[in-house]
C-alpha cells in the first residue's frame, strides 16, 4: 500500500529533501509551509507519487485541523509526519523579548505538539505510524538561542514521551538533531553573527570529525530510515546528525 506522509516546513531547505527523498520511497507526500511550495510538489511528482501543497500555520490548531483533513481527503490517511517548520528569532538573553522567545516556542515545540496530536489519530487506526521531527545540537545549548535551545530540548523530551504513549499501536516516535547544515537558516545565522559565510562554514569544519559541513540530503537519509517500515523497533531516540559525536 502507498503511505501518506506530511512533511512541515517542506517547501525549502531540509524540508524539501525530505520530501523528495520520502516520495522516492514511494509515498504520497504533501508538503505543509507558510511559503511557496511548487517547487517542492514538482520534485514529489517527479517520483511518481502524489504531492499536495497547502499553506498552513503549525502554531494555530484550526490552520492544522484544516490542513490534516484535506490531507486525509486528497492523499489518504496521513500515517507518516515529520515536524520540521522551524523559525529563527536569535538574541542574547538580555536583548531577548518575551515574544522573541514564545513565538520561537509556539512553531516548534507549539506546531509539534498540534501536528502530531491531529494526526495521531490516524496512524492508531491504522495500526503504523512514523513520527520523526526536528531536534539540533542547539538542544546542548547554543548563544544567542535561549528561546531555539528550549524549543529543541523540548522537542527531544515530548518525542520520548510520544514513544512511550503509542508504541502499543505500532507507532514511533524519534527525532534527529542535525548539526551544521548548509541551508538558507543556516547563512542567515551567519549573518546575524556578522561573519561571511564562507569564513563560518570553514570554522565550523574545522570542528566536525568528518571535515565537512552537512547538506540536506543527509538528513533525508536519516529520516527515510526513520519512517520506514523497517524501523519499526527504533522509538523514542534521538540521532544527531552531526558529523561526530554529540549528546
Amino acid at each position: 500500500m502507498t503511505r501518506t506522509a506530511i512533511v512541515t516546513g517542506g517547501g525549502r531547505g531540509i524540508g524539501a529533501a525530505i520530501a523528495q527523498r520520502l516520495a522516492s520511497d514511494g509515498m504520497n507526500v504533501a508538503v505543509l509551509d507558510m511559503g511557496p511550495t511548487e517547487e517542492s510538489v514538482k520534485a514529489i511528482e517527479a517520483a511518481g507519487v502524489q504531492g499536495l501543497g497547502l499553506e498552513a500555520d503549525v502554531s494555530d490548531e484550526a490552520s492544522v485541523q484544516a490542513a490534516v483533513e484535506k490531507v486525509a481527503q486528497t492523499l489518504g490517511a496521513p500515517t507518516v509526519l515529520v515536524n520540521n517548520a522551524g523559525i529563527l528569532r536569535d538574541n542574547l538573553l538580555f536583548k531577548m523579548t518575551h515574544e522573541e522567545f514564545q513565538k520561537v516556542l509556539s512553531v516548534h515545540l507549539g506546531g509539534s505538539f498540534l501536528m502530531t496530536k491531529a494526526v495521531q489519530s490516524y496512524m492508531v487506526e491504522a495500526k503504523f505510524g512514523r513520527i520523526v521531527s526536528m531536534s539540533s545540537t542547539s538542544a546542548l545549548g547554543n548563544r544567542g538561542q535561549t528561546n531555539y535551545s528550549a524549543a529543541k530540548a523540548g522537542i527531544q523530551g515530548m518525542t520520548k514521551t510520544w514513544s512511550i504513549e503509542l508504541g502499543k499501536f505500532g507507532v514511533t516516535a524519534n527525532a534527529i538533531a542535525p548539526g551544521l547544515i548548509e541551508t538558507d537558516m543556516t547563512k542567515s545565522t551567519a549573518e546575524r553573527m556578522g561573519v561571511d559565510y564562507e569564513d563560518f562554514t570553514k570554522a565550523a569544519v574545522q570542528q566536525i570529525p568528518v571535515a565537512r559541513t552537512g547538506q540536506p540530503a543527509d538528513i533525508a537519509h536519516t529520516a527515510s530510515f526513520l519512517a520506514s517500515e523497517g524501523a519499526g523497533f527504533v522509538s523514542g531516540q534521538v540521532i544527531y546528525v552531526a558529523g561526530g559525536p554529540r549528546g
